[in-house]
């Protein structure tokens, strides 16, 4: 029997020439940590023969990189679940508070490009909706890259921020939430069946400056999903087909999601909120006054460098995420 050309099939072709990059840059990494891990050594060494403590320093900062990419290559191990390898959909909706939160969803949103650009990924917006003075009301982006929803899964829930405001006149410290919702993009046909009088759809103007084409026609879909009440939106496709075929896509994730959560949680007992995380339940705090520290409320991890993890520098709560979960599965 003939095998299978996988070249005739550019699909599959394409899979797995990604599946070869990824397994050839993992190599690369590790023969990378190797020769790092025998250069310190050998720079200990040299440092107790000459007795030279001017090598500490040096030392120190090879260590640092070091332990720098052997975390990021740990967190990589921890990413055993069914969609970890997709590329993610990343939804931001600015909470009650005006401006101020609106300000604050746009921040989180350059922190996640800023994030995803340092790992290499592409960043695509799908939806967004202006603020009314600034900001962003409600924006989701799709981020390309290897294990991205892996990595992005932990963002889950509701951010918060205090500081003091800028567009409050009086100087006074100010409290706001944008929650964030990640799902997988998932390419294959989910078997999820959609019943027509179940869901709603809308089209509608896009948001934002497109070109002639975008203005003068409503390409833009919103579909709403009436016994769950999830409602997906899509304006930034090349035509009405292509957006309502990405949000049909996206209702699938979601709903499939929501099936394996509530089969879990039936497997294991417990009961678990099947909408949307409240205000007020925030996974993660970003005080930047009276102090500066940025807590995850699940794993406790901290960082007193606010403007660092503003910059897209938040593989610390990443990876405790991904440990807290090894260990709790069920949380």
């Amino acid at each position: 029997m003939e095998a299978p050309q996988f070249w005739d099939n550019p699909e599959r072709s394409q899979e797995l020439m990604k599946e070869l990059k990824s397994k050839k840059d993992d190599v690369e990494v590790y023969t990378h940590l190797a020769t790092q891990f025998e250069d310190i050594e050998t720079m200990i060494e040299m440092g107790y023969e000459d007795e030279d403590p001017s090598f500490v320093e040096e030392i120190q900062e090879m260590l640092d990189g070091f332990i720098k990419v052997f975390d990021q290559v740990r967190m990589k191990t921890l990413l055993s679940g069914e969609y970890d390898k997709d590329n993610a959909i990343v939804t931001l909706h600015a909470g009650a508070g005006g401006t101020e939160s609106c300000d604050w969803a746009n921040m989180l949103y350059r922190m996640y490009t800023r994030w995803a650009s340092a790992k290499g990924f592409d960043v695509k917006v799908l939806d967004f909706l202006d603020g009314e003075e600034a900001g962003l009301k409600s924006i989701t982006f799709e981020v390309a890259g290897d294990n991205a929803y892996g990595y992005l899964k932990s963002e889950k829930g509701v951010h918060r921020l205090v500081r003091i405001s800028p567009f409050n006149a009086a100087g006074k410290r100010q409290t706001s939430f944008v929650s964030c919702d990640v799902m997988p993009d998932i390419e294959e046909d989910i078997d999820i069946e959609i019943n027509d009088d179940d869901i709603r759809i809308d089209t509608y103007r896009s948001s934002g400056a497109g070109g002639q084409h975008i203005n003068k026609t409503s390409s833009a879909i919103r579909i709403t999903h009436f016994p769950t009440g999830i409602v997906v939106q899509c304006q930034n496709e090349r035509s009405q087909h292509m957006n309502k075929d990405k949000a049909m896509q996206m209702l699938k994730s979601k709903l499939y999601l929501l099936k394996q959560q509530e089969n879990a949680e039936k497997a294991a007992g417990i009961r678990g909120e099947v909408t949307d995380i409240g205000w007020g339940n925030q996974i993660r705090s970003y005080v930047m006054q009276p102090y500066t520290m940025v807590k995850d409320h699940r794993t406790n991890a901290e960082s007193g460098n606010v403007s660092a993890v503003m910059d897209g520098d938040i593989d610390l709560f990443i990876n405790a995420y991904l440990k807290w979960m090894a260990l709790t599965p069920n949380a």
